[in-house]
């Protein structure tokens, strides 16, 4: 007979395969099929800004010219000398973003509940819920902002519970991190006294907040330290004036105090709603109730936690999309663990009803992934989401193949190539794939295309030109002097409309 000595190294055993086989499931589905998705608008925007960088390192701070910061990019810049694929070095980035936060939602989980079982059905949900696939997938700083955001969590709630100087410095790095990734990192800053909560109200209390709040001005100092290494930048000014074009004032929010409040939570609702799906989502509720009747500290901790930057954000936000509250599923998948490992324990001799219940809250999901992963104009998303993604001009269809029709021709000609607009999803990203590829001038003509712009028609006597637009955008009538190369469907929308990028050669 086996001695109970040899339990906890069994079970430590178990964990540990199941650990293995969490990480090979996550990068599985991160990885498979990565690009299916064609660029997005800011996807096209961030790795043209990681390319020029890498060229030219004194530029390493151009994108704070449309008041962003520039971490997400910088990090872009290594992964582009290893792979020759634009599209995927951005996105690996992202990737291993979502293993942090993986990884991360599961010590936080330990840290909080001390229940093995429970870190790994955090870390689970999070493998599994379509929100998360589904950015961590995408060139998009969000979900580096989201990893950042729960290891901050993690190391405040350490930092409570010890009271080290080392924790304080290690979360004043995250923080500083977090703030060179996106303007809604404050709120983590924003949030961390709400760690208080977790300090036991006994004798020798003054001498401990005392202590504690030195170890946050420690946090406070460095993170902001680091932020301000933007400064270097000339163009530093910029993130304020950016930050006016997405949210309101104070002035402005006082004026009308639940609009845009109540529509934007209502969006936060169908974005859980259909990104988590119907059955996480309201297992999370279940899940909330359950934490606060059980947990007098952690309960409303975690609950403040997850809610305060939602409001925070639905309150002020102008443009108002699903990534920007990425940073707040972790937390939420927390309390769908904590239902789902209520079940679990109340029902452990029933290993049927167990199955059972696990069958019912996956299903969807993993139906899901399924679509995102292999058929991603199939999935169940919202519709802001679907149009950005997949439908109208900021969907990149057909720009990959544009881009080596137009290398091909490049190899013995000279090439001029017009696109619509400005900045974005073109030019940028037609520049993105071919970037570094000679013989080829890319320009930008603005839109909606209204003539055959002159700098095109001028640059017949010494180049093949192409004109690179959607159909909804061309306003011109085809004739002799337009030739149709090449068009790329999108997805097909609500209302039964397809648009097209159109590979257009401009003849004499």
């Amino acid at each position: 007979m086996e001695s109970k000595s040899n339990y906890p190294l069994i079970l430590n055993t178990k964990y540990l395969i199941l650990g293995l086989a969490l990480i090979v499931v996550y990068f599985v589905t991160r990885l498979i099929n990565l690009t299916i998705i064609p660029v997005f608008c800011d996807e096209a925007i961030y790795i043209r800004w990681a390319q020029v960088m890498r060229a030219v390192p004194s530029l390493r701070f151009i994108p704070l010219s449309d008041g962003k910061q520039p971490l997400f990019m910088w990090l872009v810049i290594p992964f582009l000398k290893v792979f020759s694929d634009p599209l995927v070095a951005g996105r690996l980035v992202s990737v291993m973003s979502g293993f942090g936060t993986m990884v991360g939602i599961g010590l936080l989980s330990f840290v909080l509940f001390k229940n093995k079982l429970l870190s790994f059905l955090a870390a689970l949900l999070y493998v599994i819920t379509p929100f998360t696939l589904f950015f961590d997938r995408m060139a998009l700083s969000d979900g580096l902002l989201s990893m950042f955001g729960i290891w901050f969590l993690l190391l405040a709630v350490l930092l409570i519970k010890q009271r080290r100087l080392d924790v304080a410095m290690g979360a004043g790095m995250i923080l500083g991190l977090a703030l060179l990734t996106k303007s809604p990192a404050l709120f983590f800053a924003l949030m961390l006294p709400l760690t208080i909560s977790f300090v036991p109200f006994k004798s020798k209390i003054s001498w401990k907040c005392l202590q504690l709040v030195g170890l946050w001005l420690v946090v406070y100092f460095l993170g902001f330290a680091i932020y301000n290494i933007l400064r270097l930048g000339p163009e530093f000014h910029m993130i304020a004036i950016r930050n006016k074009d997405y949210v309101y004032s104070f002035s402005e929010i006082f004026k009308h105090l639940l609009s845009p409040l109540l529509g934007n939570l209502k969006s936060v609702a169908e974005w859980y709603w259909i990104l988590l799906t119907p059955v996480i989502f309201l297992s999370g509720i279940f899940g909330i109730c359950l934490l606060l009747k059980r947990e007098f500290k952690v309960g409303p901790f975690l609950l403040l936690w997850w809610i305060l930057p939602i409001l925070g954000q639905s309150a002020i936000a102008k443009v108002f999309t699903a990534r920007y509250i990425l940073f707040s599923v972790p937390v939420f998948l927390i309390f769908v663990a904590l239902a789902l490992g209520k079940v679990v324990d109340n029902f452990k001799k029933n290993i049927l009803f167990i199955i059972f219940m696990t069958f019912i809250l996956f299903i969807v999901p993993l139906i899901q992934d399924y679509f995102l992963l292999f058929k991603p104009q199939k999935a169940w998303l919202p519709q802001e989401e679907r149009e950005g993604y997949l439908e109208m001009w900021t969907a990149g269809y057909g720009i990959e193949e544009s881009a080596e029709y137009l290398r091909e021709i490049a190899k013995s000609q000279k090439v001029l190539v017009g696109t619509e607009g400005f900045f974005g999803t073109l030019p940028n990203g037609l520049e993105m794939y071919l970037e570094g590829v000679p013989n080829i001038t890319i320009i930008g003509i603005g839109q909606p295309v209204t003539e055959i712009s002159p700098k095109l028609i001028s640059g017949l006597t010494d180049s093949r030109v192409f004109l690179l637009v959607n159909d909804s955008r061309l306003k011109i009538p085809f004739t002799d002097r337009l030739r149709l190369v090449a068009s790329y469907p999108k997805a097909i929308n609500s209302q039964g409309v397809q648009e097209n990028l159109l590979l257009i050669e401009v003849t004499r």
